[in-house]
């Protein structure tokens, strides 16, 4: 489950977009949520530059490359809420063409949800309107066509970004994969949610068998959780060591670094993994880096690949 978004992505080179990054007080590889100020920005993007339109929003990233890897038609499902208009209607088909059993909730009054997606040198910004997306209640979730997509799955991945929209949804779905051994994994998402969603990501965090994250939101959770440390693989062994609702599995936490190794930490220790050097000259941008390196790891996951 998650929230879908429409991309809007303009590549831009720094000295072509200084409007936008001051102005709309845009900061390079961050993710924010849309404030009044921003919702211009959309319409004046689409316009004023070349833009790819992109089916998106972070879970439904990784679930589609989770698909793509998996080879197996309708191995993934997908539920959230879009707008009953023509970007959704493109939604609908894009996601479908990817493989994915999509159970969208069509909201009738609020609009698709977009996401600017600023790319500068190839670094990424990421504001999101979420419109429709936040429209989706653990009412939908309920009917019996959406329940039982939950009670055939077994692994289930919601982005830290859901914790915005519906976290009594997070929370039946985590208590049933808790309750029927279930693996259920999560991202923290954002520094923003780590902030702002403390006590709901708190709440859903116990449940989690495999936590996904970024440097930057390691540090953000360890600060706002007063660990005074900001070296990562501290932080991912705490994160890994809290309290569990489930003694099924223990957690494993793995926090990316962009070029620099991932680490994985489980049971008091910690593992590093070099990543796979990329020239300068063949990185497209970073959009959608994270969710990728999600939706792979998955992939691999469900195949019964757990040898790292």
């Amino acid at each position: 489950m998650g929230n879908p978004l429409l991309d809007i992505l303009a590549v831009r080179c720094r000295r072509c977009f200084p409007h936008q990054l001051s102005i709309y007080d845009i900061k390079l590889n961050n993710a924010i949520l849309a404030e009044d100020k921003h919702l211009p920005m959309y319409d004046e993007m689409s316009s004023k530059y070349t833009v790819e339109y992109i089916a998106g929003g972070a879970t439904q990233n990784s679930i589609r490359v989770a698909q793509w890897m998996l080879k197996v038609p309708g191995a993934t499902s997908f539920m959230g809420s879009i707008g009953k208009d023509k970007y959704g209607e493109e939604m609908k088909k894009n996601s479908k063409s990817a493989g994915v059993n999509v159970h969208y909730y069509e909201d009738e009054a609020a609009p698709m949800g977009t996401c600017a997606v600023c790319v500068v040198g190839g670094e990424r910004s990421l504001i999101a309107n979420l419109s429709a997306a936040k429209c989706y209640k653990s009412e939908q979730l309920r009917k019996p066509e959406n329940w039982a997509l939950v009670e055939k799955a077994k692994y289930i991945y919601i982005a830290g970004f859901f914790l915005t929209v519906s976290p009594e949804s997070i929370q039946l779905v985590a208590e049933h994969a808790a309750a029927t051994n279930k693996v259920f994994t999560m991202n923290l998402s954002a520094p923003f949610i780590c902030e702002l969603y403390k006590d709901a990501q708190e709440k859903a965090l116990p449940y989690a068998d495999y936590v996904f994250g970024n440097e930057a939101e390691a540090r953000t959770f360890s600060k706002v959780h007063g660990w005074e440390t900001e070296n990562v693989e501290e932080i991912a062994i705490k994160i890994s060591q809290l309290p569990k609702a489930s003694g099924t599995y223990q957690r494993i936490t793995v926090i990316t670094q962009g070029a620099d190794p991932v680490v994985v930490a489980q049971d008091g220790q910690v593992n590093t993994y070099p990543v796979i050097h990329l020239s300068k000259e063949k990185l497209v941008d970073t959009n959608g880096a994270g969710d990728a390196f999600v939706g792979g790891f998955l992939s691999q996951l469900i195949k019964g690949d757990r040898a790292y």
